[in-house]
């Protein structure tokens, strides 16, 4: 953790200098007033007693010297950051109710927050099961962190209630979830590649502001295909699913703010014609440049800031309302709402991290939705060094191998943790006893998840791919 740390000691070094600064005529002042009151002391009255009250009455009655300076003991300063909490959403839709339940035990630790939805087209039974998991869990019960959406919403991925669901979960973090400081989506086809103490761990080091989110302003084919139509999302007024409807007039790109968007599969379209026209270097670097290509390619995941949510739920300036009532009516908004948000707020556009934190693989040519990962996927996935991978069949044997080589986690049971101290014996999870929440423990996935942030950290790649 050598470069992540150097970045910590760096930012909080720049936060010292600042605050001496700040402090500099505070302590002139009280330096002068400490020798006036030095210089009172030395003076006498006719009897040659002292001439301040309370040094007397000390001097006469013998009592203890008002000096206490022997009594203090120096306070520790530890150079270890304290670790940061997650608030996580994990949403899902009818049939996810299991992979929710997997899911959320993959990724819980008691230092987080944590917020489930299954939506509207689910059954009664499946959500009243995800339900009774929740209230019934002696480990959630206990530490209290876990919530679900009881009132559940219906979410359609290509309209704008995706986008309405996770900013209703990110509310109730903010009202109920006491601290944290980063606020992650994922799905029930999500899965982490990490533990919780690797992600703490690593997350330490970072300066609590940053925001991990794909983006770019070239948009390109989506002009056309995405910000001019005008579609109608039923799932905002109906109780039951139904896909989108586009109306006949058209709209032009607007002026009042800059779209952006997630990166584009065009870099894939790119890259494949490419092959499919230079068979030569196809055979010789095709296939590392078309899985690279394919690695990076973003979605509408993040990782955000609770400043930055904190902004999109108050929106002080209005800028948070405007541009949600704008897309609206815009296709797949979950893949532009946010991204316009923060590169057009001065505040916040210079806090983005262009990664969404994802492994994401696209079939070649690439179709409408990822790649479904399996066995043959696991190596490229340990390889991308990112903490999350999507997109998984549900209880693929491929979580299994996850559970077991990556997270070190049992069936049904929690990844374990430094705050796990249960003996594990007869087969019992040991994370059902709860020891010290901020024991961190952190393992190889720590070490990988450190290349990849001092990657997306360094010269070449922080600012330049910042918001334009």
């Amino acid at each position: 953790m050598k470069r992540l740390r150097s970045y910590y000691m760096q930012f909080r070094h720049n936060n010292n200098q600042a605050m001496e600064r700040k402090w500099i005529f505070p302590l002139a002042v009280g330096s002068i007033v400490s020798l006036f009151l030095l210089f009172l002391t030395t003076l006498t009255s006719f009897d040659g007693s002292p001439f301040l009250f309370f040094y007397r009455s000390s001097a006469v009655t013998g009592g203890p010297s008002p000096f206490v300076e022997n009594q203090l003991k120096p306070i520790p300063i530890s150079t270890l950051p304290p670790p940061p909490r997650f608030a996580y959403l994990i949403s899902g839709s009818a049939g996810d109710g299991r992979m929710l339940k997997r899911t959320l035990l993959a990724l819980y630790h008691p230092l987080n927050q944590y917020v489930v939805h299954l939506d509207r087209e689910a059954s009664s039974d499946e959500r009243l099961d995800l339900e009774k998991f929740v209230k019934d869990h002696p480990v959630f019960n206990k530490v209290g962190n876990v919530r679900m959406i009881v009132k559940a919403n219906l979410v359609t991925y290509r309209g704008p209630t995706m986008v309405a669901n996770t900013l209703h979960a990110a509310a109730i973090l903010l009202k109920e979830g006491g601290d944290w400081d980063w606020f992650i989506n994922l799905s029930a086809s999500d899965y982490p590649l990490v533990t919780q103490d690797d992600l703490l761990h690593t997350f330490s080091y970072l300066p609590r502001d940053l925001n991990f989110i794909d983006h770019t302003s070239n948009i390109g084919w989506k002009e056309f295909q995405r910000a001019k139509p005008i579609i109608i999302d039923p799932g905002l007024y109906s109780m039951r699913k139904a896909d989108v409807f586009w109306v006949t007039q058209k709209r032009s790109v607007p002026t009042a703010f800059k779209l952006f968007t997630e990166q584009s599969h065009e870099v894939v379209n790119f890259i494949w014609n490419w092959l499919l026209y230079d068979h030569m270097h196809a055979i010789v670097i095709g296939k590392h440049a078309c899985n690279t290509a394919i690695s990076l390619i973003g979605s509408a995941w993040m990782a955000l800031s609770r400043p930055f949510v904190d902004y999109c739920i108050w929106g002080w300036d209005n800028l948070p309302r405007t541009v949600l009532m704008y897309y609206a009516n815009f296709l797949s908004s979950p893949e532009g709402y946010f991204h316009t948000v923060i590169c057009n707020a001065q505040e916040f556009r210079n806090t983005t991290v262009n990664s969404d934190l994802h492994f994401i693989s696209w079939d070649n040519p690439p179709k409408q939705h990822p790649h479904l990962l399996r066995l043959a996927d696991m190596q490229r996935m340990i390889d991308s060094n990112a903490p999350f991978a999507r997109k998984f069949p549900r209880d693929d044997p491929v979580l299994d191998k996850i559970d077991s080589e990556i997270l070190s986690r049992g069936l049904d049971m929690f990844t374990p943790g430094g705050w796990c101290v249960g003996s594990g014996k007869n087969g019992t999870d040991p994370c059902t006893v709860i020891g010290n929440r901020t024991v961190i423990r952190p393992g190889p996935g720590a070490k990988r998840l450190e290349k990849l942030i001092s990657s997306l950290l360094s010269n070449d790649n922080f600012r330049p791919r910042q918001c334009k």
